[in-house]
């Protein structure tokens, strides 16, 4: 038994004894937690390469150094409107994006005062000093770690691929119109999914405002929610004292993510770069991921006290960030272009991926919204 499989097997363990202890069914959302998250055994915190070609995905950042610039392109533009101030990485993965965003800063003299990066996984942690060490030696003093949000920030906060990542709960319509909870229960050994009566505080009341606005209500629909979001945008919205919180993810808003015939919800696992719908194999050794409810995200951050300042497609914010420019003011546009492509194309991640900006003390329109503002769909 090599190392990975050893601690896919603990992880298994540790989770039927959870079950166990639950009484036999384990709401979703503290699975896929222990399944991303359980401290040196979740996909999130052992050392398995993860991102890039080697691992199980590659986001943004390593498709293209263009994205990273365009980002420190909207960074460098509120920095200047707030008088300077700090960025914030949200799960900051190889540290790619981190090393594009400085580097563009530097070249703009629009560089924060600290780059901080707050990081669950230790093993990330490290390639992500590595990788800053390797190649912007010189900015190092800049950065710092964090193990907690800070109490007061001004600048901007980064989180890309950040909420897909989030447990989330899942609930199945009954044929008379209640609600049941998928959970999670062993048997002989295997985990298995299970719809039972609803235990997690909270969730009945999210369906119903669902089936309210006229979602989610036929029998045998099944998805999920995120109940974490709005305590988890309460506490960006109390740390962020003036400045920008960006989030760039995959997902819809609410009309389109429980659309009548996506009947099975968004849930999503990632394993060698191939996509499948089973969370309960290769545990710990896969991603598990739920596209964003970007509607939710959007009414948790003004109930956070934060203000809308705009959601569109990944190209429009791009576009209006001015990767053409940065594309036809490189040295090596050929290469370029074909990152350009993957982040653009609808049909590669340009539409499919999603920017929402929430602000406070920021009034005036940000760039990255001004080519096709797509707040009216929220």
């Amino acid at each position: 038994m090599d190392d990975t499989t050893e601690i896919s097997a603990r992880l298994a363990e540790h989770i039927r004894a959870e079950i166990a202890a639950a009484g036999g069914l384990l709401p979703f959302d503290r699975f896929m937690d222990l399944a991303l998250y359980a401290p040196g055994l979740g996909y999130y915190v052992a050392g398995a390469v993860k991102l890039g070609r080697d691992g199980d995905f590659v986001t943004a950042p390593e498709i293209s150094p263009l994205f990273g610039r365009c980002l420190a392109t909207q960074c460098a533009e509120v920095l200047d409107r707030i008088g300077g101030g700090d960025l914030l990485e949200l799960g900051a993965g190889t540290g790619t994006l981190a090393v594009e965003v400085l580097r563009a800063l530097e070249h703009a003299d629009a560089l924060p005062e600290r780059y901080l990066i707050l990081e669950p996984s230790p093993d990330l942690q490290e390639r992500q000093q590595t990788l800053i060490q390797e190649r912007i030696p010189h900015l190092e003093g800049r950065c710092a770690w964090l193990t907690r949000l800070p109490s007061k920030l001004r600048g901007v906060v980064l989180a890309n691929e950040v909420l897909d990542a989030m447990p989330v709960h899942r609930f199945r319509i009954r044929n008379d119109g209640g609600i049941d909870e998928i959970c999670v229960a062993e048997r002989a050994g295997a985990l298995v999914e299970v719809a039972a009566p609803v235990r997690s505080p909270g969730l009945v009341d999210a369906v119903a405002a669902l089936h309210a606005e006229g979602f989610a209500h036929d029998p045998s629909y099944t998805s999920e929610i995120n109940l974490r979001l709005p305590l988890w945008l309460k506490a960006l919205g109390l740390a962020l004292d003036r400045g920008l919180i960006l989030l760039v993810d995959y997902g819809y808003p609410r009309p389109a993510y429980y659309q009548p015939d996506r009947t099975m919800g968004t849930l999503m696992c990632h394993l060698r770069h191939q996509a499948h719908g089973d969370p309960y194999t290769h545990i710990g050794l896969q991603d598990i991921t739920a596209h964003v409810d970007f509607t939710a995200v959007a009414e948790a951050g003004v109930a956070a006290g934060l203000d809308l300042a705009g959601f569109t497609t990944q190209a429009n914010f791009l576009i209006g960030c001015g990767i053409d420019r940065l594309l036809s003011e490189s040295n090596e546009p050929f290469e370029l272009t074909l990152g350009a492509k993957q982040l653009l194309l609808p049909t590669a991640m340009g539409e499919r991926f999603k920017v929402l900006g929430l602000t406070t003390g920021v009034d005036e329109p940000l760039r990255g919204f001004s080519i096709r503002d797509l707040s009216d769909r929220l």
